[in-house]
């Protein structure tokens, strides 16, 4: 497989980008894209079969039931992240292995239903916090083990990324698959 189309099946909606410093739009749209995920996640796979979930979104990817489980467990961390940086000094998080947690027995032997369900009540106590929040709240820190001093404003850049980019892999691979 060329390395262009690699990248398009990993990247589907591209890479995330910070050329531009956060502003108070830009947070009200990245709440908007957190507050929509759960639904556009549930339209993405409503009706595919189990074989279909098994499907890795490209080779040598994730298949389509990891990819549903890994976003409640990615976004119930930045949940607990944000808390942290809400109501301490520069916490020092815990950072965990993904691939690893991808490949939990619950992964396999779970729903996909009971972590969109996850997500769409993780979503909607996120949203409520971070609708609350004041602009300086978005300029509270963390302290990532492996990469500093992270910002809630970025982290929140991140996650509205995140959903839409592991959405896309599963409308993407449907689109390709004729699904």
């Amino acid at each position: 497989m060329s390395e262009s189309i690699e990248q398009d099946l990993r990247y589907p909606i591209g890479r995330l980008n910070f050329e531009s410093e956060i502003n108070a739009d830009m947070i009200s749209s990245y709440i908007q894209d957190l507050e929509e995920a759960p639904a556009n996640l549930r339209n993405a796979v409503e009706g595919l079969s189990e074989a279909q979930l098994d499907s890795p979104y490209r080779p040598g990817g994730w298949t389509i039931r990891q990819v549903v489980h890994h976003l409640p467990d990615s976004h119930l961390n930045s949940y607990v992240r944000f808390k942290l940086a809400l109501t301490e000094d520069n916490p020092v998080i815990k950072t965990y292995d993904e691939k690893k947690w991808a490949d939990l027995a619950d992964t396999f032997n779970t729903d996909i239903f009971v972590s969109v369900e996850l997500l769409t009540n993780l979503h909607s106590r996120w949203v409520n916090l971070l609708k609350s929040l004041c602009r300086d709240d978005f300029k509270k820190t963390f302290r990532h083990p492996e990469l500093g001093l992270i910002s809630l404003e970025k982290t929140l850049a991140i996650y509205a990324w995140h959903s839409k980019h592991h959405i896309a892999h599963i409308v993407s691979l449907r689109k390709r698959m004729g699904w």
